[in-house]
């Protein structure tokens, strides 16, 4: 918008003349804002004013301060359950029964690497089962991926191991994973016999095949190695390509909510309208987790008012303590979080960037709080700590068992993620537009005035049940998921 030119904010009334250059999706004062003073968006503080802002001036980051404000955490205070299910409403998708009354969305078979030393090895033995003649012979297994990583040694013993140790845990046992083999070097901190001794890995269901288990050093080296582990999934594919889909309740979908390359408009449109699906999840019986702690930051309050209890509510206040310590250890700000791209699309601060990112979580009650990558165990809406790094976010909610994903984007992720199928949401037109082969929805209808916000989530709600039956999604189908799982390495490394 060219300075001068009217800004258009009610419909029937004069339009507030704008005093700057306004990009498109970028924010506009309506009154004037004296010097200090807060500015707010969706009636928050997103900042304060650095300098005064006249009315019909660009706000943004040259004159927009983060500065510190009081949150009124008010533990449980706007909590209300969401309305009930009318009788005979209640949804399925196909699925895939797994051990635990859980259920999948996919049919993997992995091959997990401990270290970064076995990474190469894991990657070459998932690679002799691609191509055309895998799939004529096992139509019903969606693959055998590699879970390969930076990390596994020269780390501590204590939590970043036992972090490390639940991401891979957490795989090895995912909904959408049949079996799986699992390979170390020999000589790492993260050892096999210590990560088989991890809680989700020592209890095997009735008929459940022992995981096969291969050290490089042990097995005599690589090409060794790679036939041996070749062998053990070969065992394994047979069972797994014998599963079927069946009808599944939706209550046994558990939903990763995620954000990526946001803009002006993810607030306004895809966030909204996931929050409304994520609601209707839940009042399913279903799962739905939050992510990305720094980007809920200044905006964690909207989240504590809604906790089920007092102590689920601290959980959040904590979170956001350990992660202002975090920053301040290492001379960082979490403000330096919107990105350069965050930006350019109109965001100025991670006030901003946050309110918009909770949204995704819609109205319903905060049920639980989780560490990255803990197994997700309470029905409803729950948080899991993790980065706002996008892989690093995602891996721990797949980790935990998230079967299926959405992720929102403005600005034109191209997000994918195995063993879970992720759906990108587009938040306005010409992003869909112009990424239509990689965007699956576009919400940017909202702002374009065709739908409402309930209208997008309904058409959210409806195809995360057809990706959960087997509909590929956009980055499935140009073959993205294989580079994208990133556990969250903590700790200095040695």
């Amino acid at each position: 918008m060219k300075a001068g030119q009217p800004a258009s904010i009610t419909p029937g009334r004069p339009g507030l003349p704008t005093r700057d250059r306004i990009p498109p999706l970028h924010k506009i004062a309506l009154v004037d804002i004296a010097d200090g003073e807060p500015i707010r968006k969706f009636g928050q503080i997103i900042g304060f004013a650095h300098g005064p802002i006249a009315a019909g001036s660009h706000v943004h980051t040259h004159n927009v301060t983060l500065g510190e404000f009081t949150r009124d955490h008010a533990f449980g205070a706007d909590w209300r359950d969401l309305p009930p299910l009318e009788k005979g409403n209640d949804r399925t998708f196909l699925g895939f029964s797994r051990p635990g009354g859980r259920a999948g969305t996919r049919n993997y078979v992995a091959v997990i690497s401990t270290v970064n030393c076995s990474a190469s090895v894991s990657r070459y033995v998932a690679e002799r089962f691609r191509g055309p003649d895998f799939h004529g012979d096992c139509p019903h297994v969606d693959g055998v991926v590699a879970f390969t990583h930076k990390s596994g040694c020269a780390m501590s013993p204590d939590e970043p191991t036992r972090l490390l140790q639940r991401v891979l845990a957490g795989i090895a046992r995912h909904p959408n994973i049949s079996g799986y083999v699992l390979i170390g070097l020999g000589c790492e901190v993260n050892q096999t016999a210590g990560l088989l001794r991890n809680e989700q890995l020592t209890t095997l269901a009735p008929g459940e095949i022992p995981p096969t288990v291969f050290n490089i050093q042990t097995q005599g080296g690589v090409r060794k190695t790679v036939e041996a582990g070749v062998a053990a999934v070969a065992r394994l594919l047979p069972s797994a390509n014998a599963l079927r889909r069946s009808t599944q309740p939706v209550s046994r979908l558990t939903l990763a909510l995620n954000c990526g390359g946001s803009d002006g408009a993810s607030g306004l449109t895809a966030n909204p309208a996931l929050g409304w699906a994520s609601d209707l999840l839940v009042r399913h019986g279903a799962t739905s987790v939050l992510a990305e702690t720094p980007e809920i930051y200044g905006a964690e309050h909207l989240l504590t008012r809604r906790a089920v209890t007092p102590q689920v509510g601290q959980r959040i206040v904590d979170l956001i303590h350990w992660w202002e310590a975090h920053a301040r250890l290492h001379g960082a700000s979490i403000d330096n979080n919107p990105s350069v791209g965050n930006k350019e699309g109109g965001l100025t601060t991670i006030y901003e960037k946050s309110l918009g990112a909770v949204a995704k979580g819609g109205h319903a009650p905060l049920s639980a709080v989780y560490r990255y990558a803990d197994p997700v165990t309470v029905a409803g809406l729950g948080f899991m700590d993790t980065p706002g790094y996008d892989p690093v976010s995602m891996t721990g909610l797949v980790a935990g068992g998230c079967n299926v994903g959405v992720f929102t984007t403005g600005r034109g992720s191209v997000y994918g993620c195995k063993p879970s199928p992720c759906l990108k949401v587009a938040t306005n037109t010409p992003l869909y537009d112009a990424m239509s082969d990689d965007m699956d929805l576009n919400a940017g209808t909202i702002l374009d005035g065709t739908e409402s916000i309930e209208q997008v989530g309904r058409r959210i709600f409806e195809q995360i049940l057809a990706t959960a039956s087997g509909e590929r999604t956009r980055s499935e189908l140009t073959g993205i998921g294989d580079e994208e799982f990133a556990p969250w390495i903590l700790g200095p490394v040695f």
